[in-house]
């Protein structure tokens, strides 16, 4: 009788620990599998907030520029209040994504060059003085706008694809 029992209780024993093990290891991928998920969720969401920005500031320096524009070549009050409004509208466009930005992304070199790009981009307001002022503070908005986009580019790269320290070029 206990050579029946002894083999059948280490069966029973092995088949538990088996279970648990099995059990574990399936966790783990689970685990896993979130956490993967969950990173490619803040990824979307932080390049999402990126692009939103960028496109935001970039119709700003638009209509900005069309204002601006539009006041140096004397128009009409009516076309520069319309024109007024949809840079007022453009404007406010920007507060959603730089927030979403702000929250997402703590990275420095990131978040400084979205403020330059912003600044700069309000700043088209005040270069309504001459042709030249205006078209130096769009060329200078287009600059911060592209050295936001490289920036923020070279943050989201995945790690896997980043070149290694000796490889990157200088900013």
């Amino acid at each position: 009788m206990l050579t029946v029992l002894v083999p059948a209780s280490l069966a029973v024993v092995a088949t538990l620990l088996g279970a648990i093990v099995s059990g574990r290891f399936q966790e783990r991928a689970a685990e896993r599998q979130i956490r993967v998920t969950h990173g490619q969720t803040i990824r979307r969401d932080r390049l999402e907030a990126v692009t939103a920005l960028a496109c935001a500031a970039s119709d700003h320096c638009t209509a900005m520029w069309r204002r601006g524009d539009a006041t140096l070549a004397g128009a009409g009050t009516e076309r520069i209040e319309v024109l007024r409004s949809e840079s007022h509208t453009t404007r406010s466009a920007i507060t959603r994504p730089l927030v979403a930005l702000r929250v997402l992304i703590e990275d420095h070199a990131v978040r400084a060059a979205a403020d330059q790009m912003v600044t700069l981009a309000y700043a088209l307001r005040g270069a309504y003085a001459s042709t030249e002022d205006l078209t130096a503070a769009r060329e200078a908005a287009k600059d911060a706008h592209d050295t936001f986009v490289n920036t923020a580019a070279h943050y989201l790269r995945p790690a896997s694809t980043r070149p290694t320290s000796e490889q990157e070029s200088p900013r």
